[in-house]
This record gives structure tokens, sequence and C-alpha cells, in this order.
């Protein structure tokens, strides 16, 4: 059975090793190179009597960033991804959780480190990487984990605006993996496009089943994310064949007519996840490749990865929601409404998940672990761990699983339960629009829709009368130029909120 993601890689070496596992315009390595460079690392470390412990990685984005990673599981340690471009408090704050003892950094990033108030051991990549293994020493380590042992922690957001780091173990990856592999079906041949930032667990989509089949990862440059045909243009010198993306950066694409002009001429897969896919957009990318494969997925980081899969099968109308379908293999989908019982067939209910893809908790939270990890209340024979999402959904007659919304976007307006969703959702469908977001003014009582796109704040206000009961009607339409999102990609809905706010102080 195998217990640790490195199996992976150790079983593809011999089969690729001269074969390019990750690359950037400025970095290309082997499957041989990153093996080499991660044992040296781990060995490193291991001398450094590091052992079951956060190792920071302080790195750019780069092939050496991951290649880092793999080093620090070597080690029998967990890595912790930092990014120059999260903000300097942000650093502040996960740094003062953790205090790590060691740090692998970047020329770039070490002499950043004093600022953020770190005086602990930082490592240069480029001098551990060239540490010669010991083979002996990293089979010690190997030999007394286990798959429960953890492997990472990546950041959220918490609600009292203190990060929360999640950890996951390598069983709940291994799982994931495996699923994730068969249900897209990845192999040899496959080449990604990886856009996510490596301080996600998006990445995961990438990272291991590059390491599990010899696949090739290529980092898009973050910049490309601007110009959508030189984006296209990236994915067709490349060969890329498979995008796993957050839907803001599907959309930018076929937002701006960039079909019109060059289409992906390798893409073969395209899953794409994090925020609901408005009908309209997902069409113009079905058009440009009839012959791809398209899948919705879904699942919070707290389970490692994603936790549900749709492959889409069927045209929609622009009204529907596209479902999320159902879940992975060996992961189980409670919906519970608001007593605790199972919703109500057609009824909504949150999103509760079982299985071995639930993470470990919080890394030094275990109030905020026990508020959403809990006990299943559905069983009362022995202790069950659910994770309970905060997202609300319901079963179409199908049988498959439609996202409704977050619980945080469920508002109380003019004595009615909304969704604010919906009303993005009218908005979006109106000719012209290119991106909305709608948040709620809980002071005031307004509900403030923001928009991208060449269309008349009258016209559109026009429109949604047409479409929507008067108590869903925005009571404040705004244009903007650019649509805000998280680092993830992500509508960031607390910069619009933000935005409105400081509009009313002027």
């Amino acid at each position: 059975m195998q217990k640790n993601v490195l199996e992976y890689l150790e079983q593809t070496l011999p089969r690729v090793p001269d074969k390019i596992a990750f690359a950037d315009d400025s970095m290309q390595l082997t499957f041989a190179q990153v093996s080499a460079q991660a044992r040296g690392i781990g060995t490193a470390l291991h001398q450094k009597a590091l052992y079951n412990e956060p190792v920071v990685v302080f790195m750019e984005k780069s092939p050496a960033a991951i290649t880092a990673f793999f080093g620090v599981i070597y080690a029998g340690c967990y890595y912790v991804p930092l990014d120059v471009e999260m903000p300097a408090f942000r650093i502040e704050m996960i740094l003062e959780q953790l205090k790590p003892r060691a740090v692998i950094c970047d020329a770039k990033t070490q002499p950043m480190l004093e600022k953020f108030g770190y005086h602990g051991a930082s490592y240069l990549y480029d001098e551990i990487a060239a540490s010669p293994a010991d083979d002996a020493a990293l089979a010690q380590i190997r030999a007394k984990q286990l798959d429960i042992d953890p492997i990472y922690i990546v950041f959220t957001s918490g609600s009292t605006g203190v990060p929360k780091g999640i950890l996951a173990c390598h069983r709940s990856v291994i799982d994931y993996i495996e699923h994730l592999s068969e249900t897209l079906k990845f192999d040899g041949d496959t080449v990604f496009g990886n856009q996510s930032p490596l301080y996600f667990d998006a990445c995961l989509k990438e990272l291991y089943p590059t390491l599990k089949f010899g696949a090739t990862t290529w980092l898009v440059p973050k910049a490309l994310f601007s110009f959508p045909i030189k984006l296209v243009e990236f994915l067709n010198e490349h060969q890329i064949n498979t995008v796993c993306w957050v839907v803001s950066a599907l959309t930018m694409i076929s937002a701006t007519g960039t079909f019109g002009f060059v289409k992906p001429e390798t893409l073969r897969t395209v899953a794409f996840g994090s925020e609901v896919f408005p009908v309209k957009q997902f069409r113009l990318w079905r058009e440009a490749l009839p012959q791809a494969s398209f899948t919705n997925l879904y699942g919070p980081t707290e389970c490692t990865g994603m936790s549900c899969y749709f492959h889409v099968d069927r045209e929609f109308e622009d009204t529907e929601a596209i479902p999320i379908g159902r879940p992975f293999d060996n992961t189980g989908i409670l919906l519970l409404d608001e007593n605790n019982q199972e919703a109500q067939a057609g009824k909504p209910g949150e999103i509760c998940i079982r299985g071995t893809c639930i993470t470990m908790g919080y890394f030094g939270q275990p109030d905020k672990t026990a508020e959403v990890f809990t006990q299943n209340p559905l069983q009362t024979r022995y202790p069950e761990l659910i994770y309970r999402t905060g997202d609300i959904a319901q079963y179409n007659e199908n049988g498959e699983l439609v996202f409704v919304s977050r619980k945080d976007y469920q508002i109380k307006h003019m004595g009615h339960r909304i969704e604010l969703g919906e009303i993005e959702i009218n908005a979006g469908l109106y000719d012209g629009i290119e991106a909305v977001g709608c948040v709620y003014d809980k002071v005031k009582n307004k509900i403030v829709l923001y928009y991208c796109g060449g269309v008349e704040k009258a016209a559109l206000a026009a429109y949604l009368k047409e479409r929507l009961p008067r108590y869903m009607q925005p009571n404040v339409i705004r244009q903007i130029d650019a649509m805000p999102h998280t680092p993830n990609g992500k509508l960031d809905r607390k910069s619009l909120l933000a935005m409105y706010t400081e509009s009313l102080a002027k």
C-alpha cells in the first residue's frame, strides 16, 4: 500500500528520468533533476535535526519551489508555501503562528525575511539542493512515517482576520490524486498548464499527477492572465492539453472575444471550479473546443482539493447552474438542514463531507477546528468526523448535486431570503456584461451590484426589473473597469463591499 506521495516520483523516475517534469519561461527540471535536488534538500534538512515540523518555502513561483516542497517531504517534514506576492502583514501573521525553525528561500526572498520579523534559520535553495543525498538516512525517515503524517499546510482567510492553516496528510492527498486522475483521465502524455498559486491546494491537481504519470507541468506566467490572446498563444506554443483553472481565468478569455482571434489548439481536458461558471460563457468554450471534455469540480480546501465532479454532458439554459454532480469515490456528501437532519428531496441543505479526504484541521487552532470538523449528527453509534462547508446545495431531478450559494451570501432583505448569486446570474445574462459581483450593505439595507462591460446602468436596471421581483432588484448599480479577485481567482466580495463603503465616505 502506498503511504507517501513521493512514491509517485520514485516509481516514475526509472521510466522517464530525462523528461521535463516542471517548467516555466526561465527553468526546466527533468524528473532526474527533481529527484536529485529534492533528496539533497531532504538530506540537508535532516542534518539540521528537522523532523515532523513545518518548513516554510518562501520562494517565487517556479519549478525550484515545487522541488523544495518534495525536499521538505523527504525530510519527514511538511511544507508551507509562502509567496512574495502575499501581503506583508499576512506573511507576518503566518510566520508568527508557525514559528518555523527553517525557511527555504532564494536570493530575492532571503533579504526580505528580517522585515517580516523572522530571525530563525534560512537556507538558500541553490545551496541545499546541491547537497549530496544520504539515501540511507532518507530511507530511515521513510520507514518510520505513516500515511497519516502531515504533508503540507496551506493558509486560507479567517473570519477574524487571522489566517487559518489547513494541515493535510499523505493519505488524503494520495486518495485525492488517485480518484482525480481516474476521473479526468490523466496519463503520461498529459501536459498541464498551471494557473493557481503554489500556496493554494488547487496546484495539487498538477503537481502530484505529474509525478504519478511522468507528465509535464508548465507554470503559466501570471501576467498572461491579463492578456488573453497571449495566454492562449502560450498554451498552443507549449502544446498544453489539460487545464484545471478557476472560472474567472476561463471567462477572462471567452468574455473578451479571444476565440475570434485564436483558439487553444491542443486542449483536450478542461476542468474548472471555485465559482459558478456562467452558462453563457461556458457555451463559448464548448463552441470553441467541441472535442474537449469539460468537468465541473467542487471542493473545499479543508477536504484536500476537490470532493465532487460533474462531466458536462448536455446543454444548459442560460439561467441554469451547471451541477457539481457527485462525490469522488470514497467521499461522502450529506445535505443537512438547520435541524441537523438530512434535507428533504429537492430542498437545499448545507454540504457536509465525510471520508478520507477530510484534512487534519487548522494548525494550532483547536477551537476553530472544532467549530467545523464535527461529529456526524446522523451517526450516534461511533465517532465519525464530518466537515461542514458552509455551502448550500440541493439535488436536481437527475439526482445531481447543484451548488446554490454560500451561507454567507444568503441575505434577508425586505422580509425575503435572497441568494446574491441569483442576482449575479441574471445580471450576467444581459448582452455586453463581462463580469458581475453583488454585495449587501447591512447598515443601509441595500443590494449593491457591480459590473464590467459596455452597458448603460439604466439599461441594465430596466433589464433586471423584467427578470427579478421587486425585493431582489439592486438598490445601487455601479460600473467598474475590472472585477477584484482573491489571490486564488475567486470573486473578492470583501473588496467590493469595501469599495462601496469607501465611496459613501467621500
